[in-house]
């Protein structure tokens, strides 16, 4: 009996031999198919086609260069394995999967993962849309792969760094609203990173080539604010000898960040805002009218919905300014994040001190475990002060947890570990402190107990489990999984 012809090559990447006759039908075969395999080659953003059974059909060349292994062929593989080193699909292992809900709503989904790519892991927007034949049934589907380089989930000498649920919410909601023109405002407690997720939203527009202009608006007074942001014409008030451009003309063709805005003096508040919805201005001392062109990024630690109703802050301005508002999470709920941005606080202070011969440092597992165990009030802010406190002390570059300062993380400890351990049977209560070390549980098997017990009182969901235990949903399945209990 003849054979059946092998199929031609559809571009880079591997392909089976042909399948034996009665084999069930493969979706390459589907003529939309083969069509977009031949399309998306040509494509610059990397690409590839899946199967509704998870399978990788083809990758097109820029994802082959972006996300590629020499030596490992994605094609054929489960995107899953391919993408988070999983056995299983992302929706199982705690994550969002966009094939299901593409695959229900007969709409493209998108979110943002963390990827294992070539150069280890990295944060990616990820849009997937089904293809459906003509009966509206889902034969495959398209995923488009946009790394964000505005964020690490490695240490990183610079920019935002993280891999939190928490923190990748914020930056999904940056990657949604970058490409718009809406206002952003960033929306946190002191500390939490918000010039940095500014700057982001800049890198994510198409303004990422113009200026990123910072405007601080706390402690400036009705005429400093003025000149600072509209410029001034020369002679306008004794010291002007000569015009000044102002903070607005600046950003032209960018961004514009208020921080702080919540301490804009409210006379002012009103130019602002006719700032804001007409983009023109004058400078100080001028009658004629400037032309603005840029993109707005306001924040601010302080409640403005409350402002607007105690009057102290413009309505109308609030409503202007609060578009699209994004919630910064505190380092409390980012704790998983905590030991990547110990390695990235440190790098940057040793990178800032070049001239000074500083040694690069490291931080043991005690003094990890310390600083996790901190609420952390100021945020990053107060860690990165932490940290460079104890490099001091740390004459052989090892920074340990009696380098760190005594009620560092007291109170969190007493609360999860009290000083008393529960009582065997038939005998007293043990206090920890007068336990030999010994004797004493490890941490990993003391957690593992911990978690045990709470699984057997807790009766929310995974994710609700997780939130209440401070650790994202993946972290708390990676867990269970560890003791068996996934």
């Amino acid at each position: 009996m003849d054979t059946p012809p092998a199929r031609p090559p559809a571009h880079t990447a591997a392909h089976p031999p042909a399948r034996p006759p009665g084999s069930p039908a493969d979706p390459r075969d589907a003529p939309q198919v083969q069509a977009l395999i031949s399309f998306l080659d040509h494509e610059a953003q990397p690409m590839i086609v899946l199967d509704p059974a998870y399978n990788i059909l083809a990758a097109n060349t820029a994802y082959q260069r972006q996300f590629g292994t020499a030596g490992r062929p994605d094609v054929g593989q489960k995107c899953y394995r391919v993408s988070h080193h999983y056995e299983q699909p992302c929706d199982l292992a705690g994550e969002h999967c966009p094939m299901k809900k593409a695959h229900d709503m007969k709409a493209p989904d998108r979110v943002l993962h963390i990827h294992h790519t070539p150069r280890g892991p990295e944060h990616v927007d990820v849009e997937l849309r089904p293809i459906l034949d003509v009966d509206r049934q889902v034969v495959a589907y398209v995923e488009r792969l946009v790394t964000v380089r505005s964020a690490s989930a490695r240490p990183s000498a610079e920019g935002l760094v993280g891999r939190s649920a928490a923190f990748n919410a914020a930056l999904e909601a940056v990657q949604r609203v970058g490409a718009s023109s809406l206002p952003v405002l960033l929306l946190g407690e002191s500390g939490t990173g918000k010039e940095l997720f500014a700057r982001a939203v800049h890198e994510a527009s198409p303004r990422a080539g113009g200026p990123f202009v910072v405007v601080d608006c706390s402690g400036l007074t009705d005429t400093l604010f003025e000149s600072e942001l509209f410029g001034y014409e020369r002679g306008a008030f004794t010291g002007a000898t000569m015009r000044k451009k102002g903070l607005v003309e600046t950003a032209d063709g960018g961004t514009l960040f208020l921080d702080e805005i919540g301490d804009v003096p409210l006379p002012m508040q009103v130019k602002l805002l006719r700032l804001i919805e007409t983009g023109t201005f004058r400078r100080v001392g001028s009658v004629e009218t400037q032309q603005a062109d840029f993109r707005l990024v306001a924040a601010t630690h302080k409640p403005l919905a409350q402002m607007v109703t105690d009057g102290g802050f413009r309505q109308d301005l609030y409503y202007r300014i609060s578009a699209f508002p994004i919630t910064l999470p505190p380092l409390r709920e980012r704790r998983d994040d905590i030991p990547v941005l110990i390695d990235s606080i440190l790098r940057r202070g040793t990178a800032a001190a070049r001239g000074q011969l500083r040694q690069p440092m490291s931080v043991d597992a005690a003094a990890v475990e310390r600083l996790q165990a901190h609420d952390w009030p100021g945020n990053i802010r107060e860690l990165r002060n932490v940290l460079e406190r104890a490099r001091l002390y740390a004459d052989d570059g090892i920074v340990r947890a009696d380098h760190l300062p005594d009620t560092l993380g007291r109170e969190r400890r007493l609360s999860v570990h009290p000083a008393t351990s529960p009582a065997p049977a038939g005998g007293p209560a043990i206090a920890t402190s007068d336990r030999p070390a010994s004797t004493r549980l490890g941490r990993a098997e003391r957690e593992s107990a911990e978690l045990r017990a709470l699984l057997q009182t807790f009766g929310g969901s995974r994710r609700e489990l997780a939130a209440h235990l401070g650790m994202s949903e993946r972290t708390l399945y990676r867990r269970l999984k560890a003791l068996g209990l996934d």
